[in-house]
């Protein structure tokens, strides 16, 4: 996978796809993720990028032209990538976005600044909005930061274990459930009998049930956005009976 990053701060970005998992998915070339400075595509002598609203108003607009020449110099002949636009206004970022994106092989992701975008950017220029939530930030770079790594984990061989992709929170709409590794008794917390008495389906019965009640106590909409099979009816009432919520 190609992922490109418009942005005029690109010195933000070295820290985040240099390092931990998205550093190596790139020193093991599965992905090649390219940082561009759209001031460098200023038409103007002060490479400036922005300017006041038509109409009045507070703050200032990202023009059209930097971005639109920073990623028209992105295109390849024939393809039309998938571009991506961080903006409070897009749909609300989720696993199977993540999971949609991963499929392809090109991503521009432009990460914005200052008041907003010229409109005809996203008229003209870009297939997705996305948001990572109902809050303001001073830009669009960390959500950019949260998109790339929440993709680049996803790309085959990164994880080097291809079921901790699989077994993730949010790969269904259930959160995961609870984990324990050594000790087995530390400070009289104990781990549960059952993940040590090595019966493999007892403690995947278990986990499913523990990953239901996590469910139901602490995100109880996701449980409206899932079919359950009869076997998750069945230890979802259990769960409902023990937690008092029938």
């Amino acid at each position: 996978m190609r992922i490109d990053i418009v942005t005029i701060f690109p010195e933000m970005f070295e820290p985040v796809i240099g390092g931990s998992i998205v550093g190596r998915a790139r020193n093991q070339n599965a992905v090649e993720i390219n940082l561009i400075d759209f001031r460098d595509h200023s038409n103007n002598k002060h490479n400036t990028v922005d300017d006041t609203p038509y109409g009045g108003g507070g703050g200032m607009v990202l023009k059209p032209e930097p971005i639109f020449l920073a990623v028209e110099s992105l295109l390849q002949e024939g393809k039309r990538p998938r571009i991506i636009l961080t903006c409070p206004q897009g749909e609300v970022y989720s696993q199977n976005k993540a999971l949609e994106l991963a499929q392809e092989d090109h991503l521009i992701v432009i990460s914005g600044h200052y008041e907003g975008y010229d409109e005809r950017i996203r008229e003209h220029l870009i297939t997705d909005e996305i948001s990572i939530g109902d809050y303001v930030l001073t830009g669009g770079e960390l959500p950019a930061m949260v998109i790339v790594d929440s993709i680049v984990r996803l790309l085959p061989g990164v994880l080097g274990n291809e079921t901790s992709a699989e077994l993730d929170s949010f790969r269904e709409p259930l959160l995961e459930y609870p984990h324990y590794t050594r000790p087995a008794d530390f400070r009289g917390w104990k781990v549960p009998d059952i993940l040590m008495s090595g019966h493999h389906a007892n403690i995947e019965s278990w986990r499913r049930k523990e990953s239901l009640r996590r469910t139901l106590l602490r995100r109880p909409d996701l449980l409206a956005q899932h079919e359950l099979s009869p076997q998750d009816q069945k230890l979802l009432a259990e769960v409902k009976r023990e937690e008092g919520a029938e």
